[in-house]
């Protein structure tokens, strides 16, 4: 027969080792966290600051123990971040407004991550909508204010190379390393059709220089023509004149020999002596 103290006893014993093991459960899932390696783990004292006044923190990585009650342990990804901002406006020297369209990809310095964090003790995505959103609109708006409206639109590449260096500086001061910076720049309608409308007439402008360089080209190509045709028909009238010269001439000795043939009445021609003298060679 089994014996019931026994069983009550072993009984007993299995739900001690199962109540440890939940506790320690619970305690290994607050008093132990992963920080991975493509993040950046922040140690720190909850009630305790250094001398100088700064929060008492060190990085960490891996697996990381701690006591829940007085410290915890937040974490950063340190991979590279994009953010494309809606678009906000700033304005020019000449009072122009101008709609800006950012598109920011940074990472995190992971020297400086304990900084940041002592700083902002914010979640990463805070700082990006709070802190480099209004860095970013400072950078544009300092900016434009050194040029006029034609002069952003002349040297936008300028522009935006001067808003990144701006940019670059002060987020990287404070351990954001900026890997990519874009920006679609919209004029304000009033100058896109101002800009639409000089196009159109440089356009047409050129429309009508080639027209007129065509002209002329055709009027050169009739000139040459005609002045072609005119040496043509000088050539052939020279050729003309020349053949008639020719032919006339070739008439008149004809018609003289003719006439000389004509007019003789087929006697020899005497001299004194009485006798006839030979046939004088007309040619």
């Amino acid at each position: 027969m089994n014996n019931p103290t026994i069983n009550s006893s072993l009984l007993k014993k299995i739900i001690g080792v199962v109540a440890g093991l939940v506790v320690l459960t619970i305690l290994m899932s607050t008093c132990c966290t992963v920080v991975d390696t493509s993040e950046v783990g922040i140690k720190f004292k909850k009630f305790s600051l250094t001398e100088q006044g700064k929060l008492d923190a060190v990085p960490v990585t891996g697996w990381i123990f701690y006591n829940p009650i007085t410290t915890s342990v937040y974490s950063y990804p340190v991979y590279v971040q994009r953010v494309d901002y809606k678009p906000f406006t700033v304005t020019t020297k000449d009072a122009a407004v101008f709609s800006m369209d950012p598109v920011l990809a940074f990472s995190l310095n992971r020297d400086k991550a304990v900084d940041v964090f002592a700083k902002y003790r914010k979640p990463l995505e805070d700082i990006e909508a709070g802190y480099m959103r209004t860095v970013i609109y400072d950078a544009y708006r300092i900016t434009a204010n050194k040029y006029t409206s034609d002069e952003l639109m002349a040297s936008r590449a300028q522009f935006e190379a001067e808003v990144r260096q701006m940019l670059e500086k002060s987020l990287n001061d404070e351990g954001f390393m900026v890997e990519e910076f874009t920006s679609q720049i919209t004029p304000p309608s009033s100058l896109s059709q101002a800009i639409e409308a000089k196009n159109q007439a440089i356009q047409e402008a050129l429309k009508a220089e080639n027209l007129v360089k065509q002209a002329e080209a055709n009027a050169k190509i009739a000139i040459a023509k005609a002045e072609g045709e005119a040496k043509a028909l000088r050539i052939q009238a020279d050729g003309e004149a020349y053949y008639n010269r020719t032919v006339a001439a070739s008439l008149n000795e004809l018609l003289v020999r003719q006439d000389a043939i004509e007019k003789w009445d087929g006697k020899l021609p005497e001299y004194v002596g009485g006798q006839n003298i030979p046939m004088i060679n007309l040619k």
